[in-house]
């Protein structure tokens, strides 16, 4: 049997030379880089230095290494990546840092991390120059080890291993198997043997697609068409760009939808996978806070595992679904609040979730500790990678970066890869994307350490990405046997017109593909009912959605516009809940809406992106955590009633900091310029809340954030009434519970004060219901009479601390009566299957407003709110209310 040894570039060419070699029974075949034949000849346990074991090492020697002028940024997020990458390509082109350290201060600072980082690495691992060595000292044994060696589909070789080549062609056969490639110039000469052979002829087209969009859709019609008319197999069509990373997300979407196996080459984020998600869930955590939506997500996709497996099935039924739970704080409230009937298995597991919250309190500071608890399997093994690559106050956006090999089987599947994989294992069917100006080829960018004026690029890279890009696009045109479809994005994804390719000089004319063209071969089932309207129509569901969007247009009330049928189950749940002043103001003035939000859990979708300031929401939370930590500080030392305007100021400041500090500990902030600025605008307004003179109350006391009707209280203050006791409001059917800003009662309990802050600016005509926008004074002031006894004066009132001016309610008790009448309206009208729009559907603050047709609040709104405001009958009169 004669040994022969494959030196092959890349997981694909590897792998369909080793395929090959069973199919042929070609005993004694191996397949390697260069790399590992080095290692392999060395002997003993010597082996490449492995780029995880690299990244590691640095990480581990970057905080006590002196790099000199690079000490400002060692310990930045990118580091690591950047100085790995920089020595790859030093010991790739065989560059000696130590010798060269006089020449410049940076160098001197690389080589002195190289030498740091050599010391901490495994001794069996060397550098290549290192590893080059070693194997020139045992050529004696090549020939038993390597019998003839091969060299497939490669164009270039590092410097680094150049005299190793040499060297083992003067020892045993090496064969070059240019095939019509280029064939460097450091080759001739050599006793390395060339074999070429002729370049092939395929057919070439060019077309321009829409965007790159555009571009990946064409290229699965493509690739459908060639299989569908069995003209190819799956593994001789290969989709290949310069820089294939841009299109991953497109072609990862549609290769679901067009059910094709497409192998991702170069491998797949791994964000894409479940295990990907549920790191990326428990690092959102760590870096963002703990909040029920995001507790729920990791849970969901632990699926029972680590410390959940101990929570019944459903625990999440338990957790209110209004409440943010932002804090640890919050969740010990509610865990305190909880008995054992509410769980589904009767048993209390309030510790066992404690446990788990006081765990993930421990943020990005105990990263590694905390997945080590919770993650399992390939979760860890990603958790644990992005920790080795970049720093654990980055951790979420290192896990976004991060890839793994694909699992679909390459040498039987469509292939997407670089174009330096496809030149190293061509395929018979080849497409080209991404032929633009600035795509292909792509331009030479300086490395990120040793720029130009220190090593000259071309020195540092003697393999630069621009002659990479060109010499692959030449080998792919004289390797392909069959069909080249080159192609070209006509914008980008902000719709900027780009440029053509210098390459496409010389090829065919581009053929034009509009975006909305009707193809000959669909790429999915979703494509051919797009591309073919009238079998589309065929459809029940396009039958339904044609009706639909006749009947928006009706300015008459359809049943595609809110009509349900009476007392159905899902109204009535959602009527039956606990009501808060937000949740019947929806339902007064939005049915549909609160039909959405209630009766089927539509939420608003979050904003992925952090906002550089707080909303208008985040920032009435801000104003309000600082007024209640003020009062309580101020309750303290003997009242607000009797503060001084010196003690008010000192609890402002001193409410101010705790806050701020808790907000900081707990949740993303914006910029730190704009939170100072953020902070100062709320102690101003805290202050003058807080000064706005009301008359004292005969031994006044006060209290903030005032639980009712069952809500767990925020804080451990003092609360005077039992929060858990239940709020019916008479005649209605409803039971409310929140949470009164700010109560001011006197001490024989005869008079209250309900105060309730208002973030925006004062209206300009008085406000009683505001047309069922403004329910908190009046529903508030219901609850303390409900909770107090009737003997109890109530004063309600709106206070504007940005105007210093507060709105008092007249006759809270007629006010009530009359909210009442407009709540029985309206919860009659929704059970009789009104679930119309309302007046706030359309508008600014309606959250939404994206389920609705588009341009709604100047088309579909106007034209229905008439017709609904006559279904609705009663229920609309609070429209109209002052």
């Amino acid at each position: 049997m004669q040994r022969q040894t494959y030196i092959a570039h890349g997981r694909l060419a590897s792998r369909e030379i080793r395929l090959d070699a069973a199919r042929n029974q070609y005993h004694g075949t191996q397949v390697m880089p260069f790399e590992q034949l080095a290692a392999r000849l060395a002997g003993g346990f010597f082996q490449p230095i492995d780029a995880e074991k690299l990244r590691d090492a640095i990480q581990s020697v970057l905080p006590d290494t002196d790099l000199g002028e690079l000490d400002g940024i060692k310990l930045l997020p990118g580091m690591v990546g950047a100085a790995a990458d920089t020595l790859h390509k030093v010991w790739r082109t065989g560059i000696d840092l130590s010798a060269r350290t006089g020449e410049h201060p940076r160098l001197a600072a690389m080589a002195k991390l190289e030498e740091a980082v050599l010391a901490v690495l495994p001794p069996a691992m060397l550098r290549p120059v290192d590893l080059a060595a070693r194997a020139m000292e045992r050529l004696q044994h090549a020939p038993a080890l390597f019998g003839e060696i091969h060299i497939q589909g490669i164009s270039e070789l590092s410097p680094c291993w150049r005299d190793l080549l040499f060297a083992l062609a003067a020892t045993l056969p090496v064969r070059w198997h240019a095939g019509p490639r280029s064939v460097p110039a450091w080759l001739y000469g050599s006793a390395v043997e060339i074999v070429r052979s002729a370049p092939t002829t395929p057919q070439v087209e060019a077309v321009s697609a829409a965007n790159d969009y555009h571009e990946a859709i064409e290229a699965l019609r493509w690739a459908r068409e060639l299989i569908a008319s069995g003209t190819a197999k799956p593994s001789e069509i290969a989709i290949a760009a310069a820089a294939p990373a841009a299109y991953d997300d497109e072609f990862m979407a549609l290769r679901a939808d067009a059910n094709i196996d497409l192998h991702f080459v170069h491998s797949i984020r791994v964000v894409t996978t479940r295990d990907g998600q549920t790191a990326a869930a428990l690092a959102d955590i760590l870096m963002r806070g703990i909040s029920q939506a995001h507790l729920r997500r990791l849970a969901t996709l632990l699926a029972g595992a680590g410390p959940f497996k101990t929570l019944p099935e459903g625990w999440q039924r338990i957790l209110p679904p209004d409440a943010p739970l932002s804090s640890p704080d919050s969740w010990a409230r509610l865990l305190g609040s909880l008995t054992a009937d509410r769980w589904p298995d009767g048993v209390d597991h309030a510790p066992e979730l404690q446990t788990i919250i006081d765990t993930l309190a421990g943020g990005v500071a105990q990263a590694e500790a905390i997945g080590r608890t919770f993650l399992s399997g390939g979760a860890l093994r990603i958790w644990r990678k992005a920790l080795l690559a970049g720093s654990p106050a980055a951790i979420d956006v290192t896990i976004d970066g991060l890839r793994q090999e694909d699992a679909c089987e390459a040498c039987a599947s469509v292939a997407w890869m670089p174009a330096s994989a496809l030149a190293a294992s061509p395929r018979k069917f080849v497409r080209l994307l991404g032929l633009t100006s600035t795509g292909w080829p792509r331009r030479i960018s300086e490395d990120r350490l040793l720029s130009d004026h220190i090593i000259p690029t071309a020195e540092l890279d003697p393999l630069p990405v621009t002659a990479a890009d060109r010499r692959d696009f030449e080998t792919i045109l004289c390797t392909t046997s069959g069909q080249v479809v080159l192609s070209r994005p006509r914008r980008d994804g902000e719709g900027r017109l780009l440029g053509k390719s210098p390459l496409l000089r010389g090829q065919p004319e581009a053929r034009y593909l509009r975006r909305n063209r009707r193809p000959a071969h669909a790429m999915s089932e979703t494509d051919r009912l797009v591309a073919r309207p009238a079998d589309f129509a065929g459809y029940p569901q396009a039958a339904s959605a044609a009706a639909c969007w006749q009947d928006w247009l009706r300015p008459t009330v359809t049943p595609h516009d809110g009509m349900v049928r009476a007392d159905h189950p899902a109204v009535q749940a959602a009527l039956e809940r606990v009501q808060s002043a937000s949740s019947l103001a929806k339902l007064l003035r939005n049915p549909l809406g609160f039909t959405w939000t209630y009766a089927l859990g539509i939420r608003a979708p979050e904003s992925a992106e952090e906002a550089l300031v707080l909303d208008a929401r985040q920032s009435g939370i801000l104003l309000h955590d600082t007024l209640d930590h003020a009062v309580r500080l101020l309750e303290g030392q003997g009242g607000l009633a009797v503060a001084r305007g010196d003690q008010i100021v000192a609890a402002i400041e001193t409410a101010a900091t705790a806050v701020a500090s808790r907000w900081q500990g707990e949740q993303a902030v914006p910029p730190l310029v704009v939170w100072r600025r953020t902070v100062e605008e709320a102690k101003q307004t805290a202050l003058n809340a807080l000064q706005h003179p009301e008359p004292a109350l005969a031994a006044q006391k006060s209290y903030t954030e005032v639980p009712f009707g069952g809500q767990a209280a925020k804080s451990d203050g003092a609360i005077p009434w039992d929060p858990a006791t239940s709020v019916e409001i008479a005649d209605t059917g409803f039971q409310i519970s929140g949470f009164i800003d700010r109560l001011d009662l006197s001490g024989d309990t005869a008079k209250a004060r309900v105060i309730d802050y208002k973030g925006g600016r004062l209206p300009p005509k008085p406000v009683i219901l505001q047309g069922g926008k403004e329910l908190q004074r009046c529903l508030y002031a219901y609850a303390v009479k409900a909770l107090l006894g009737d003997g109890v004066e109530i004063d309600a009132a709106l206070l504007y601390p940005r105007d210093t001016e507060a709105r008092h309610l007249d006759a809270p008790a007629e006010v009530l009566e009359e909210l009442a009448g407009y709540l029985r309206a309206a919860r009659a009208s929704l059970l009789a299957g009104h679930a119309l729009i309302g007046e706030d559907n359309g508008g600014d603050y309606d959250d939404l407003s994206f389920a609705l047709p588009a341009n709604a609040k100047n088309g579909y709104c106007p034209r229905k709110i008439e017709p609904a405001r006559q279904i609705l009958g009663d229920a609309a009169l609070v429209w109209d209310a002052i």
